[in-house]
Formats: structure tokens, sequence, C-alpha cells
């Protein structure tokens, strides 16, 4: 039984095999932290953008106030 838990697993002899799936893991990484550096920096865009907005409120609030 516990040897058929293990038959989907593949090592392959010529160790050549191994060069495409590297390359794709690669580029996955690759991937992966561009599309989490893009993430941060539209993240802090949206949370300029969000500290203006409520600025500009806060200030039409008090001059509605002062009036």
């Amino acid at each position: 039984m516990f040897e058929l838990l293990f038959l989907y697993l593949y090592f392959p002899e010529d160790k050549t095999e191994y060069i495409p799936v590297v390359l794709q893991l690669i580029g996955v990484l690759i991937l992966a932290a561009l599309v989490i550096r893009w993430l941060l920096k539209r993240s802090a865009i949206e949370a300029e953008e969000a500290r203006q907005l409520e600025e500009r409120l806060k200030a039409e609030k008090e001059q509605e106030q002062s009036n």
C-alpha cells in the first residue's frame, strides 16, 4: 500500500530533463516577484490618493463648519 502512494514520483536518470522544469520555475518566480512589486507600488499610489481625498474632504468639512 505504501508503495502505491509514490508511483507518481519520477526521477529521471538523464538529468538534462530537469532543465526545462528549472527554467519554468525561474520564470514563474520572476513573474511572481514582478507582480508583487507592481501590487506594492499600486497599493502605495492608492493609499496616497486616499490620503489626499481624506484631507480634501476634511478641509471642506471644516470650511462648511466655519461658515
